[in-house]
């Protein structure tokens, strides 16, 4: 009879999560996530078939346990769900740990690195993020189709997201929030 295993998976998954949010799938090394997750080599592969596999679910986890995309399917659908989930998602306060933004934006950096899987959830997750920006938008009055403003929606997301991750001490002309009050200014004018 083997050992007990000392350690959750979801701890695992937990503290594996900002590693490769910060250096990224590629970057990220078997010594590196024994080290951040405290489980050695043969308790990870034992848990998990390789890294491509604890990658693929730590996005899977994230996507579980991220309910920031929740807001966008509040009623009514509007402007207000939209701006909401980008203050939200964009402006809270995360410890050292967790990183701003969007594991799943982040990753897209290194897509084609990534297992296939993990591309696959990657994909369908912007094309749910997509779906439910248009629904909100849909709702508003505007003279840009609310298939360009979802683009432009979702680049901005996008932008933001890196942004937010990197490492740059020059201080920006304006915080992100203004840059989400300018913007959301810009859509409601559309």
């Amino acid at each position: 009879m083997g050992r007990p295993k000392n350690f959750s998976r979801e701890e695992v998954l937990d503290k594996a999560l900002p590693l490769f949010w910060k250096r990224g799938f590629a970057d990220t090394g078997l010594q590196d996530l024994e080290k951040a997750t405290g489980v050695n080599k043969s308790g990870l592969y034992a848990e998990f078939r390789n890294k491509d596999d604890l990658f693929l679910e730590t996005l899977k986890h994230y996507n579980q346990t991220r309910k920031t995309r929740e807001i966008l399917s509040e009623e009514p659908p509007g402007w207000h769900n939209i701006e909401r989930f980008l203050k939200i998602r964009l402006l809270a306060k995360e410890s050292k740990d967790k990183p701003k933004g969007c594991f799943a934006v982040n990753s897209m950096r290194e897509f084609e690195l990534l297992p296939a899987e993990a591309q696959k959830i990657v994909t369908e997750s912007r094309a749910n993020l997509k779906r439910l920006l248009h629904r909100n938008i849909a709702a508003e009055k505007t003279t840009t189709s609310a298939d360009t403003l979802t683009e432009i929606l979702s680049t901005f997301f996008s932008g933001l997201c890196i942004e937010h991750n990197l490492n740059n001490n020059s201080k920006s002309a304006k915080t992100p929030l203004q840059k989400i009050e300018d913007f959301m200014g810009f859509l409601r004018s559309q």
